[in-house]
Protein backbone atom coordinates (compact mmCIF):
# COMPACT_ATOMS: atom_id res chain seq x y z
CA UNK A 1 0.00 0.00 0.00
CA UNK A 2 1.34 3.50 -1.01
CA UNK A 3 2.12 6.31 1.47
CA UNK A 4 -1.24 8.06 0.37
CA UNK A 5 -3.58 5.33 0.93
CA UNK A 6 -2.40 4.34 4.32
CA UNK A 7 -4.82 3.75 7.14
CA UNK A 8 -4.00 6.79 9.93
CA UNK A 9 -3.92 5.71 13.61
CA UNK A 10 -3.38 8.30 16.00
CA UNK A 11 -1.18 7.62 18.24
CA UNK A 12 -3.32 7.62 21.69
CA UNK A 13 -5.46 4.95 19.43
CA UNK A 14 -5.45 1.19 20.72
CA UNK A 15 -5.85 -1.01 17.60
CA UNK A 16 -4.42 -4.51 18.07
CA UNK A 17 -1.74 -5.89 15.70
CA UNK A 18 -4.36 -8.58 14.17
CA UNK A 19 -6.79 -5.66 13.04
CA UNK A 20 -7.26 -5.46 9.35
CA UNK A 21 -7.42 -1.53 8.33
CA UNK A 22 -8.46 -0.76 4.66
CA UNK A 23 -6.80 1.87 2.75
CA UNK A 24 -7.06 5.53 4.37
CA UNK A 25 -9.04 4.54 6.70
CA UNK A 26 -8.36 6.97 10.06
CA UNK A 27 -8.74 6.17 13.79
CA UNK A 28 -8.99 9.20 16.22
CA UNK A 29 -7.66 9.79 19.75
CA UNK A 30 -8.33 7.28 22.67
CA UNK A 31 -10.10 4.81 20.17
CA UNK A 32 -10.37 0.96 20.77
CA UNK A 33 -10.38 -1.20 17.67
CA UNK A 34 -9.84 -5.30 19.08
CA UNK A 35 -8.58 -8.20 17.74
CA UNK A 36 -9.64 -9.54 14.05
CA UNK A 37 -11.63 -6.39 13.56
CA UNK A 38 -11.66 -5.94 9.70
CA UNK A 39 -12.51 -2.32 8.71
CA UNK A 40 -12.67 -1.60 4.94
CA UNK A 41 -11.07 1.32 2.86
CA UNK A 42 -12.33 4.80 4.17
CA UNK A 43 -13.41 4.35 7.09
CA UNK A 44 -13.49 7.36 10.30
CA UNK A 45 -12.88 5.95 13.68
CA UNK A 46 -13.82 8.92 15.99
CA UNK A 47 -12.40 9.92 19.19
CA UNK A 48 -13.41 7.20 21.87
CA UNK A 49 -14.98 5.08 20.01
CA UNK A 50 -15.15 1.00 20.65
CA UNK A 51 -15.01 -1.59 17.56
CA UNK A 52 -15.22 -5.28 19.09
CA UNK A 53 -13.37 -8.56 18.43
CA UNK A 54 -14.10 -9.28 14.84
CA UNK A 55 -16.56 -7.00 14.07
CA UNK A 56 -16.98 -6.11 10.10
CA UNK A 57 -16.83 -2.62 8.92
CA UNK A 58 -18.02 -2.40 5.08
CA UNK A 59 -15.96 0.27 3.32
CA UNK A 60 -16.49 4.25 4.25
CA UNK A 61 -18.02 3.61 6.88
CA UNK A 62 -18.51 6.47 9.52
CA UNK A 63 -18.36 5.79 13.64
CA UNK A 64 -18.61 8.86 15.87
CA UNK A 65 -17.06 9.28 19.08
CA UNK A 66 -17.45 7.19 21.74
CA UNK A 67 -19.84 4.67 19.97
CA UNK A 68 -19.67 1.12 20.89
CA UNK A 69 -19.89 -1.63 18.25
CA UNK A 70 -19.97 -5.13 19.72
CA UNK A 71 -18.92 -8.23 18.42
CA UNK A 72 -19.89 -9.96 15.88
CA UNK A 73 -21.76 -7.04 14.50
CA UNK A 74 -21.32 -6.46 10.58
CA UNK A 75 -22.00 -3.30 9.47
CA UNK A 76 -22.10 -2.78 5.22
CA UNK A 77 -20.68 0.05 3.25
CA UNK A 78 -21.29 3.48 3.92
CA UNK A 79 -22.76 3.10 7.45
CA UNK A 80 -22.77 6.17 10.05
CA UNK A 81 -23.05 5.32 13.67
CA UNK A 82 -23.84 8.22 15.39
CA UNK A 83 -22.01 9.41 18.65
CA UNK A 84 -22.49 7.20 21.83
CA UNK A 85 -24.77 4.60 19.86
CA UNK A 86 -24.60 1.34 21.27
CA UNK A 87 -24.92 -2.05 19.04
CA UNK A 88 -25.44 -4.45 22.06
CA UNK A 89 -24.45 -8.64 22.09
CA UNK A 90 -26.18 -10.26 24.91
CA UNK A 91 -29.55 -11.20 24.83
CA UNK A 92 -29.68 -11.76 28.31
CA UNK A 93 -26.69 -10.00 30.09
CA UNK A 94 -25.57 -10.90 33.42
CA UNK A 95 -22.01 -10.47 35.24
CA UNK A 96 -22.24 -13.52 37.19
CA UNK A 97 -23.95 -17.06 36.73
CA UNK A 98 -26.82 -18.80 38.48
CA UNK A 99 -24.03 -19.66 41.30
CA UNK A 100 -22.64 -16.35 41.59
CA UNK A 101 -19.11 -16.97 40.03
CA UNK A 102 -18.23 -14.25 37.21
CA UNK A 103 -19.37 -15.26 33.70
CA UNK A 104 -16.54 -15.86 31.45
CA UNK A 105 -16.25 -15.71 28.00
CA UNK A 106 -17.74 -19.48 27.88
CA UNK A 107 -20.59 -18.92 29.67
CA UNK A 108 -22.31 -17.11 26.70
CA UNK A 109 -22.61 -16.84 22.93
CA UNK A 110 -22.35 -13.21 21.40
CA UNK A 111 -25.28 -12.50 19.03
CA UNK A 112 -24.49 -9.40 16.65
CA UNK A 113 -26.49 -6.41 14.57
CA UNK A 114 -26.04 -6.28 11.37
CA UNK A 115 -26.20 -3.33 9.09
CA UNK A 116 -27.36 -2.72 5.47
CA UNK A 117 -25.90 -0.12 2.70
CA UNK A 118 -25.98 2.76 3.66
CA UNK A 119 -27.93 3.10 6.94
CA UNK A 120 -27.77 5.52 9.97
CA UNK A 121 -28.07 5.02 13.36
CA UNK A 122 -28.68 8.43 15.63
CA UNK A 123 -26.56 9.51 17.92
CA UNK A 124 -27.33 7.60 21.42
CA UNK A 125 -29.86 4.48 20.14
CA UNK A 126 -29.33 1.26 21.03
CA UNK A 127 -29.55 -1.22 18.89
CA UNK A 128 -30.59 -4.57 20.36
CA UNK A 129 -29.00 -7.87 19.01
CA UNK A 130 -29.99 -9.80 17.19
CA UNK A 131 -31.23 -7.30 15.02
CA UNK A 132 -31.10 -6.35 11.25
CA UNK A 133 -30.88 -2.75 10.12
CA UNK A 134 -32.14 -2.51 6.44
CA UNK A 135 -30.72 -1.01 3.63
CA UNK A 136 -30.31 3.23 3.96
CA UNK A 137 -32.97 3.39 7.31
CA UNK A 138 -32.53 5.48 9.15
CA UNK A 139 -32.67 4.85 13.41
CA UNK A 140 -33.60 8.31 14.94
CA UNK A 141 -31.48 10.00 17.79
CA UNK A 142 -32.35 7.91 21.12
CA UNK A 143 -34.02 5.47 19.67
CA UNK A 144 -34.14 1.91 21.30
CA UNK A 145 -34.34 -1.25 18.48
CA UNK A 146 -35.79 -4.43 19.56
CA UNK A 147 -36.68 -5.76 16.19
CA UNK A 148 -35.77 -5.54 12.66
CA UNK A 149 -36.07 -2.12 10.73
CA UNK A 150 -36.86 -2.84 7.06
CA UNK A 151 -34.84 -1.71 4.06
CA UNK A 152 -35.16 2.50 3.73
CA UNK A 153 -37.68 2.94 7.15
CA UNK A 154 -37.56 5.73 9.07
CA UNK A 155 -37.68 4.52 13.03
CA UNK A 156 -38.13 6.74 16.11
CA UNK A 157 -38.76 5.92 20.11
CA UNK A 158 -38.96 3.52 22.58
CA UNK A 159 -39.32 0.55 21.27
CA UNK A 160 -38.70 1.92 18.00
CA UNK A 161 -41.36 2.15 15.38
CA UNK A 162 -41.84 3.26 12.14
CA UNK A 163 -43.29 6.43 11.30
CA UNK A 164 -41.61 7.05 7.50
CA UNK A 165 -39.44 6.31 5.04
CA UNK A 166 -36.55 7.65 4.06
CA UNK A 167 -34.27 7.74 0.32
CA UNK A 168 -30.58 7.05 -0.19
CA UNK A 169 -30.21 11.27 0.93
CA UNK A 170 -30.92 10.36 4.10
CA UNK A 171 -34.55 13.17 3.92
CA UNK A 172 -37.93 11.97 4.79
CA UNK A 173 -39.73 10.57 1.67
CA UNK A 174 -43.41 12.50 0.31
CA UNK A 175 -46.44 10.65 -0.93
CA UNK A 176 -47.08 11.80 -4.76
CA UNK A 177 -49.28 10.12 -7.08
CA UNK A 178 -49.26 7.00 -4.84
CA UNK A 179 -45.56 6.43 -4.81
CA UNK A 180 -42.74 8.07 -2.20
CA UNK A 181 -40.86 11.09 -4.08
CA UNK A 182 -37.70 11.78 -2.09
CA UNK A 183 -37.30 15.70 -1.91
CA UNK A 184 -33.90 16.26 -2.64
CA UNK A 185 -32.94 13.64 -5.71
CA UNK A 186 -36.41 13.03 -6.82
CA UNK A 187 -35.91 9.18 -6.80
CA UNK A 188 -39.18 7.56 -6.74
CA UNK A 189 -40.43 4.06 -4.80
CA UNK A 190 -43.02 1.94 -4.29
CA UNK A 191 -44.11 0.36 -1.16
CA UNK A 192 -45.47 -3.69 -1.45
CA UNK A 193 -46.85 -4.98 2.01
CA UNK A 194 -44.92 -2.77 4.28
CA UNK A 195 -41.69 -2.68 1.99
CA UNK A 196 -40.33 0.09 0.07
CA UNK A 197 -38.01 -0.42 -3.44
CA UNK A 198 -36.94 1.66 -5.89
CA UNK A 199 -38.88 2.55 -9.28
CA UNK A 200 -36.77 1.99 -12.15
Amino acid sequence: MNEVDAPVVQATADVDETAVLGARTRVWHLAQVREGARLGADCNIGRGAYIGPDVVLGDACKVQNYALIYEPARLADGVFIGPAAVLTNDVFPRAVNPDGTPKSAHDWEAVGVTIGRGASIGARAVCIAPVRIGDWALVAAGAVVRSDVPDYALVVGVPARRIGWVGRAGSPLESRDGQWVCPVTGDRYAETDGALSPVA
